[in-house]
């Protein structure tokens, strides 16, 4: 038996990446040449080149030094390493912002930054578009048949806003392509409000502090629209040089999880792969095992940017990270961990920022593979080269999808929204905070979720769950609507179909157009002060079980049931006894609204009683220690099942299978073992029983 796979996310190294950030610029002959053999030792099959080195290939306008990547790029084919090559805008040379100024950014104060920093830059000037270009294009010419070529890395880490005249009229543009008219968009914005109607394109300009307006909330969001849009036309403007020049070549941008300044479903379709910069916070506590649930959900929502393909982790820390209030490092196997955590949840690659720690500037404290004591034996360089070698063992995993019957939408416009609207809370809205408590049950259980945002297809999918789905764009209630009607169950919560995508509230009550598929209206939303707790009382068994109780804290609805059957109501306050948990029969499916915000029991607690309803089952069924995940990834000929621990202490794993195999070497598992502290183990389970699988050695071939 064999299974369909991807094909390789970089056709010149079919097979896991090991590699990252490289700055040859930075550092004298000598210490390159060196660098070359230590890669070998740490087992580098890739690397990123040319990420800040503008002034490096052209210090001064006009005057290219390409000599030096020339033997870069040379001595990574010689290696049978294969290149990202990034074009270098995220970092503007000081003689292109003295002789150009209106390339940097100004700020919503209205005040130009100066030079400086990184990612400075005005996405609409034509002068820096001009200059990216001439370079993308320059790179392009000189390399683009290069056997060490395998991707373009365009630019670095896209975000921040520019509010100088050329993004300001640029914004006019976007207003008057989006609204056609002065009406439409005065409509739209309800500008009657404070006298806010506009009677002229010139009186628009961008919202923000300390002077900007701040009252129009749709301005507010199609601000972070166009933002969002001008991004992805500046990756554009780059990307096309390189297309136009080097055809063929794939070409992506490293994005940053679940930022907000860019939203990556728009982004998407325009990058020929998805890769991510991931750099989680622990907090002052290393073991914290939110922080591994939020990574995991946000590997798998780069898996969903292009509907479940492998992605590439671009950038991760060997060690620390500087940026943060505390410089914690990482505990004995947590690198592994780390690194085996992304390639179970779609990842086809591990890479790092940095290579080499720098000398100085303000990330010479950064963590590094080779740190200032230049050592092999330390113990981040071990662990490194421990995870290189263990992908190398994992070639057959490359390309291995998923099976995900469970979709989660996380949804940027909605985000947006949330954050400018002036209620019901001022702060702590939580919407991606409260978008991964739903995610945090399956995660528990090893059951794969595909997250996607509101405009993606649900079909295939037996359960999608839409947190706080304030916006309801055009077009998404009916998909929802039919997606229930056909047999399957939503899930969605309070502070869902407020507003339309102008944010503009829906007459006739909310969730208006979702009430035909919830059978129920909102009459009011409480916002409840931090040391106030309502609590949810389940009525009717089924999903729960029937006198179960629950906090309930920050948001309850009032709720009236119209066609839903009321399965759980409030226990105090003016509202005891209204519905907190309905369900609606709509068509072939069934539509679950939570009225509430719930401890996290409750959804735990729900999403057992809908998987067990659903047949959703985990990958692999089995018993272990709260805080252990398994996941699975499904190779052409077997399973490759990910058993990682994510907490301080050692852990109990069970798992309900026989003939399972050591991922590694090929030797037989027990099905029940211990697992130490930020331990992981990769096992594989064949597809023809009693037919162990073979794992043969793949050499990483020169590129060619």
């Amino acid at each position: 038996m064999r299974r369909e796979t991807y094909p390789p996310i970089i056709s010149k190294m079919p097979r896991l990446l090991h590699g990252g950030d490289y700055n040859p610029e930075q550092w004298p002959k000598e210490i390159r040449i060196a660098d070359n053999d230590l890669m070998k030792q740490a087992n580098w099959n890739a690397v990123s080149m040319g990420i800040f080195s503008w002034v490096s290939l052209e210090l001064e306008e006009g005057k290219f030094t390409f000599e030096w990547l020339d033997e870069m790029m040379d001595m990574q084919a010689q290696n049978g390493r294969v290149v990202g090559l990034a074009t270098p805008s995220a970092a503007a040379p000081a003689w292109l912002s003295k002789r150009y100024p209106e390339t940097i950014r100004t700020g919503s104060d209205g005040v130009r930054r100066k030079h400086g920093n990184r990612v400075n830059y005005c996405w609409t000037s034509p002068i820096y578009r001009q200059k990216t270009s001439e370079m993308a294009t320059r790179l392009a010419e000189r390399y683009g048949k290069h056997p060490a070529l395998a991707y373009w890395h365009v630019s670095n880490e896209f975000g921040g806003e520019c509010h100088c005249d050329l993004c300001q009229e640029a914004f006019r543009e976007w207003l008057k392509a989006r609204y056609g008219s002065l009406d439409a968009l005065n409509a739209a914005y309800w500008t009657a409000f404070w006298s806010h109607t506009f009677t002229d394109w010139s009186q628009l300009e961008s919202p923000g502090e300390p002077h900007g307006e701040t009252a129009i909330i749709g301005l507010t969001v199609d601000w972070r629209r166009f933002t969002s849009d001008r991004i992805i036309d500046f990756y554009l403007n780059e990307t096309n040089a390189l297309r136009a020049a080097a055809p063929g070549v794939p070409a992506t941008t490293n994005l940053m999880g679940t930022y907000t300044g860019l939203d990556p479903f728009k982004i998407a379709p325009h990058v020929d792969f998805i890769a991510w910069d991931s750099y989680p916070w622990f907090g002052l506590t290393p073991w914290d095992v939110d922080s591994w649930i939020t990574t995991s959900f946000i590997h798998d929502l780069n898996r969903g940017l292009k509907g479940g393909k492998p992605f590439l982790l671009m950038e991760c820390s060997p060690s620390s990270s500087n940026w943060y209030p505390v410089m914690g490092l990482k505990r004995p196997n947590a690198h592994m961990l780390e690194g085996l955590q992304a390639i179970a949840h779609g990842a086809d690659g591990v890479q790092y920022f940095q290579w080499r720690q720098g000398r100085g500037s303000s990330e010479q404290y950064h963590g590094a593979v080779v740190a200032h004591n230049n050592r092999t034996d330390a113990r981040v360089f071990q662990e490194v080269a421990a995870l290189g070698k263990t992908l190398g063992q994992l070639t057959p995993v490359a390309g291995a999808p998923f099976k995900a019957e469970v979709a989660l939408i996380h949804d940027w416009e909605s985000a947006w929204a949330i954050e400018a609207t002036v209620a019901p809370r001022l702060d702590k809205k939580n919407y991606t905070k409260t978008v991964i408590e739903h995610y945090e049950h399956f995660w528990e259980q090893g059951i794969a979720v595909e997250v996607i945002d509101s405009e993606c297809e649900l079909s295939g999918y037996k359960m999608v769950i839409a947190p706080m789905l304030y916006m309801i764009k055009p077009g998404v209630a009916e998909r929802l609507a039919q997606f229930v009607k056909d047999g399957g169950t939503l899930v969605t919560t309070y502070w869902s179909g407020w507003v339309d995508q102008n944010t503009l509230a829906f007459q006739g009550g909310y969730p208006e157009p979702l009430r035909s598929a919830l059978g129920i209206r909102v009459e009011e939303i409480d916002a409840l002060y931090p040391d106030q707790h309502n609590q949810v009382v389940v009525e009717k068994s089924g999903l729960l079980d029937r006198g179960s109780k629950y906090a309930a804290s920050e948001l309850c609805e009032r709720v009236q049931a119209e066609t839903a059957e009321v399965l759980a109501v409030y226990g105090e306050d003016f509202y005891a006894g209204d519905p907190a948990l309905t369900r609606n029969i709509y068509g072939k499916g069934q539509a679950i609204y939570v009225a509430s915000r719930n401890e996290d029991a409750f959804n735990r607690d729900l999403f057992a009683g809908l998987t067990e309803q659903l047949g959703i089952k985990p990958c692999v069924e089995g018993s272990w220690t709260k805080g252990v995940t398994v996941q699975c990834r499904e190779g052409a000929t077997a399973d490759f099942l990910f058993v990682l621990n994510c907490t301080d202490k050692e852990a109990t794993i069970t798992l309900n299978e026989q003939g399972l195999q050591n991922a590694v070497d090929g030797t037989p598992a027990a099905s029940s073992f211990q697992l130490p502290a930020f331990g992981s183990r990769v096992l594989i389970r064949s597809l023809t029983p009693q037919q162990p699988v073979a794992l043969p050695e793949v050499a990483a071939p020169a590129a060619s």
